[in-house]
């Protein structure tokens, strides 16, 4: 079964590949045993490191990823942060304990992904505005008769006795959804390389195009080993030999 996460921080581990991608509809597809499997469609993008982060510079070790399904209106910060990589960035950072074997400039594609593989989806979930406790935390509320009037939905006493005061964290009506949420333990169904397309078993957090992150044990399999840096040397380098050789 799966797990569900409500939480704002990253799930970590030894070794992390990451994809990021937006959810597009649910349909079905049919078992080699002719059962139906409900999956989830996301649409997924290429790829690239942007900025490779360490302890001793940064206090923390991460690398930042951004792919090309983001928006077409750019700004020329985030524009310039990301040339020649990705045009329509959308930039998400992941944790990892090693962030040596990551260059800037390395292309990430859903060839690091494989079928029946078991992922992490990471997402916001659907805002529901202000809801009461039955609805927001599941509460049975009153009985619908023997003098109940119009408190059938009630939170009831929320137990204020000896401190007189209210405790932190107490179920009560409040603003629900939009919360990042990440469910663990999915399986991938399906994976379509030519169109980009990631079937995920069962249903995955937020509502349609909505941009979620897909997470999975391993490593990632790099399209472009050399990184912006090292191409940019290997032009300087030509272009010196091509002055040396006119000399």
């Amino acid at each position: 079964m799966f797990r569900k996460v409500w939480a704002s921080w990253p799930i970590f581990l030894m070794s992390m590949k990451l994809l990021l991608g937006k959810k597009l509809n649910m349909t079905q597809l049919y078992s080699e045993k002719g059962d139906v499997v409900p999956v989830t469609i996301v649409k997924v993008g290429k790829g690239a490191v942007t900025q490779v982060k360490n302890k001793d510079r940064d206090g923390y070790t991460a690398v930042q990823l951004a792919f090309g399904v983001g928006s077409k209106n750019v700004t020329k910060p985030v524009a310039g942060h990301v040339k020649g990589l990705v045009s329509r960035p959308k930039i998400r950072e992941m944790r990892v304990e090693d962030s040596s074997k990551f260059e800037v400039g390395q292309k990430y594609d859903i060839s690091s992904f494989s079928e029946g593989e078991k992922v992490s989806v990471s997402g916001t979930s659907k805002g529901k505005g202000f809801a009461g406790v039955v609805k927001r935390h599941g509460f049975s509320g009153a009985d619908a008769s023997h003098g109940t009037k119009h408190h059938e939905r009630a939170p009831g006493s929320i137990g204020a006795t000896d401190a007189a005061r209210v405790f932190p964290g107490k179920k009560m009506p409040g603003h629900m959804g939009a919360e990042r949420v990440t469910i663990t333990n999915l399986e991938i169904a399906k994976i379509d390389a030519k169109v980009g397309l990631v079937m995920i078993k069962g249903a995955i957090p937020g509502a349609r195009n909505g941009i979620v992150e897909i997470r999975g044990e391993g490593d990632m399999t790099v399209d472009n080993a050399d990184s912006v840096d090292s191409a940019d040397k290997k032009e300087k380098k030509e272009g010196e030999e091509k002055k040396d050789s006119k000399e």
